[in-house]
């Protein structure tokens, strides 16, 4: 009996996405991740506030140096998560058990070696890279112990982002939902604790945040543990297996390599804003940090396809395939528009709330006008990437995204940018609509092109 109940009780968590309508289980499926995302947002934005109001400027600026470094490390492995994602939700609309098993357990080891890898790298090389990256010299102690303190969790870490993968390719989004909200609020709690009343100061922001990490990945491993059929997890067999080892990395590694080269892009951009000077640097920062709310919520969508599409896929249901696509283009589209939209129509308020200059709101309402308007073309572009790594291709739309969202916007910087009568922040800005555009329709056409292989 008790085997039966707990079967029924992850059941009811799981969404069927092989059958009934695509509309509103889509969105059942994407709420909670879309809650996820921007929870893990406001969470980290409490960080720098906690550590900016009772540690000092010095301690904010080495957390704050800190980020670009940490998301391009990390971006590697979290991208092989997605290959898990896709290999999970296949054999689990294929029906295939044991690949299915094996699947879970070999993700689940990835995960712990994809965090002690990281650990020993981020612990070893912390100083050396913050050198590298500049990192200005009253701060760099400092940085160096957050970044030690932050790596030492990234076992917790990768194991949390592969175990809800996990979760996410059968359909469960709330559970990891809420594990999320629950190790986020003892994160802030122990930030309070720990840089007010222990003046821990930036080891007090790191240890609180390695703390949280590991209770959130304890949950989901305790969640698979207590799992039954195919994603249960049976930690004596935790292994890697050859085959399913090699086809994670096949989808899962250009992800990440992706996300790389888009952080290593993103450095090229803002050295060019940079040249604009602190108030412009200021309002850009202000406008896409809330820009990343209106990313995440359509984040939620691309999520959704890649899930969607990949059980589809697995069970034969390729008539579905082309609807999951209609669907999450329409879902992004909406929340891409409104919410994009209404950051620019209250874009004045909310830069408020990160600076009380009217310079540093104004030079941020021009990366808001341009970005915001137009954002619905970045979930577009990001949903069509999502279908083609559900259907098994990722290696093309690595290439298709590098070579236009990522390359043409580097050649953009390189010439139109240098021309003086277009040397402003708008002309920056402006690459980022033109090159989803020219991305987004070669995404289309491979899309077409892969469809029709699938008989």
């Amino acid at each position: 009996m008790k085997g039966g109940g707990s079967v029924e009780k992850s059941k009811k968590y799981e969404i069927d996405m092989c059958s009934g309508s695509i509309f509103k289980k889509m969105l059942l499926f994407a709420l909670p991740l879309m809650c996820s995302s921007i929870l893990q947002l406001l969470f980290n934005a409490a960080d720098i506030v906690v550590v900016g109001h009772f540690a000092g400027d010095h301690a904010l600026a080495a957390v704050g140096s800190n980020t670009a470094l940490i998301n391009l490390l990390t971006n590697l492995f979290v991208g092989l998560s997605i290959g898990t994602n896709v290999l999970v939700a296949q054999y689990y609309g294929a029906k295939k058990e044991q690949e299915l098993k094996e699947t879970v357990h070999t993700s689940m080891m990835l995960s712990v070696y994809s965090g002690i890898l990281l650990t020993i790298v981020g612990v070893i090389a912390a100083r050396q890279i913050l050198i590298w990256m500049q990192a200005p010299s009253e701060v760099l102690g400092l940085a160096v112990i957050y970044l030690r303190i932050y790596f030492i969790g990234m076992t917790s870490t990768m194991i949390y982002n592969f175990g809800s993968a996990i979760l996410r390719a059968v359909g469960d989004t709330k559970r990891p939902l809420y594990y999320l909200l629950g190790a986020g609020v003892v994160n802030v709690v122990l930030n309070l604790i720990f840089v007010v009343l222990f003046q821990m100061g930036v080891a007090g922001v790191g240890a609180a945040t390695v703390i949280s990490q590991t209770i959130s990945a304890f949950l989901v491993v305790r969640c698979l543990i207590l799992e039954q059929g195919g994603i249960h997890l049976e930690l004596k067999e935790l292994r890697i297996h050859k085959d399913k080892f090699i086809r994670i990395l096949q989808i899962g590694l250009p992800a990440g390599f992706q996300g790389t080269v888009f952080s290593l892009s993103n450095v090229v951009i803002q050295s060019a804003i940079n040249s604009f000077g602190a108030v412009v640097v200021a309002g850009n920062s202000a406008a896409s940090n809330i820009e990343g709310f209106v990313y995440m919520a359509m984040n939620a969508f691309y999520q959704a396809t890649i899930s969607f599409t990949s059980q589809n896929f697995g069970a034969k249901q390729y008539k579905r395939i082309n609807k999951i696509l209609f669907v999450g283009e329409l879902y992004v589209i909406i929340t891409g528009l409104v919410l994009g939209n209404l950051a620019v129509i209250f874009g004045k308020e909310l830069l408020g709330i990160y600076s009380s200059s009217e310079e540093v709101i104004q030079t941020g309402m021009v990366r808001l006008r341009i970005i915001g308007i137009t954002y619905a073309l970045c979930g577009i572009m990001d949903v069509l990437v999502g279908a083609l790594r559900g259907i098994g291709y990722s290696i093309m739309p690595m290439i298709v995204s590098l070579v236009g969202a990522c390359g043409l916007r580097l050649i953009w910087i390189a010439t139109v940018f240098q021309i003086p009568a277009y040397h402003s922040q708008t002309t920056i800005y402006m690459s980022y609509p033109i090159t989803w555009t020219i991305t987004l329709t070669v995404h289309a056409l491979c899309f077409l092109w892969a469809r029709r292989r699938i008989k």
